[in-house]
């Protein structure tokens, strides 16, 4: 039997064309790497015959066999920029395409200042814009709601507790205080109007006997000698307002020396000299204060109804 020759098979000649594409790439790439050299070198023939050698040096310490024409070609392409990126000119389509490139980043970018952006403006709105809405809501129902039937009812409760036409009127003064006031958006003069309601529904709602004090070691009267006029005397009577319940009832008294208001339990009513005199007979006689009730303050009424004249000023201390 005759022997058969198996015949050898070529590879593709597209993979041997890549070989030598790379082959030429590894070459210019080794002429980037002597930068110096090839300055120096590539200025005409003669030079570029000594970079040849050069290069073929390089290879040969390096243990690789490159073909000629590889070399020719590296040097070739390095003339002609091959195998350099040039950067493409700036326009629109070179913007979008960056952008797009870079989407991941600008994504990641702009996610993270949004998120800033609105942690500021949650903490914005939590901190202030809520609170403040939540203020203008709560004013505006209070203006409009709450204020308004509460001037009402405090006018209404004055009403029913008044027995003097001088109550009735000083409410109504105080109601059309109050709703000018609702008009001008004035809260707190509104609520200034209420405080003085409820002072008048207080009083209107006492009732309790003017006393004379006669009691043992306690002054009954006291006169004043005027810093203005020492030639003159100023006589007052000792009294106390005495509730239902037998108890004194603390009382704003202003004194006409100092002109300051005090809450007391005693305090001194001038009366003319005839008037004191007359308490001070009375009480000499026997020790004993026969005619003490000054006056009375009635439920319903403003005022003392006094069965003694009296001059109307008041001193707190003596």
């Amino acid at each position: 039997m005759a022997d058969t020759a198996t015949p050898a098979v070529a590879p593709p000649a597209k993979a041997a064309r890549l070989d030598d594409l790379m082959m030429s790439m590894d070459v210019v790439d080794t002429l980037r790497h002597q930068e110096s050299l090839v300055a120096r070198e590539l200025d005409d023939d003669a030079r570029e015959r000594e970079l040849l050698e050069r290069l073929r040096k390089i290879y040969r310490g390096q243990g690789i066999d490159v073909p000629e024409r590889i070399l020719h070609e590296g040097v070739k392409a390095l003339k002609e920029s091959r195998f350099v990126y040039t950067p493409p000119a700036p326009g629109t389509a070179t913007t979008l395409a960056t952008l797009w490139v870079r989407r991941g980043r600008i994504g990641t970018a702009f996610a993270a200042v949004a998120g800033i952006a609105g942690a500021a403006w949650l903490a914005y709105a939590v901190l202030v814009q809520w609170p403040e809405q939540r203020t203008a809501e709560r004013t505006r129902i209070e203006l409009t709601q709450t204020l308004p039937k509460a001037l009402d009812t405090a006018v209404a409760e004055v009403k029913a507790e008044a027995r003097v036409p001088a109550a009735t009127a000083r409410a109504e003064e105080l109601l059309a205080d109050g709703r000018a006031a609702l008009v001008r958006h004035d809260a707190a003069g509104v609520k200034a109007v209420l405080g003085q309601l409820e002072e008048l529904r207080a009083d209107l709602r006492k009732s309790y006997a003017l006393t004379i004090v006669s009691r043992p070691g306690e002054q009954t009267g006291v006169f004043r000698i005027p810093d203005r006029n020492r030639g003159a005397r100023n006589y007052y009577v000792i009294v106390e307002a005495i509730g239902a319940d037998g108890k004194a009832i603390a009382m704003p008294v202003k004194s006409e020396e100092d002109g300051t208001t005090k809450t007391v339990t005693k305090w001194g009513v001038r009366v003319a000299e005839p008037v004191f005199e007359a308490v001070r007979r009375d009480k000499n006689d026997d020790g004993i204060l026969q005619r003490s009730r000054l006056g009375e303050k009635r439920r319903g009424s403003l005022d003392v109804d006094y069965a003694m004249p009296v001059l109307g000023g008041a001193i707190t201390q003596w």
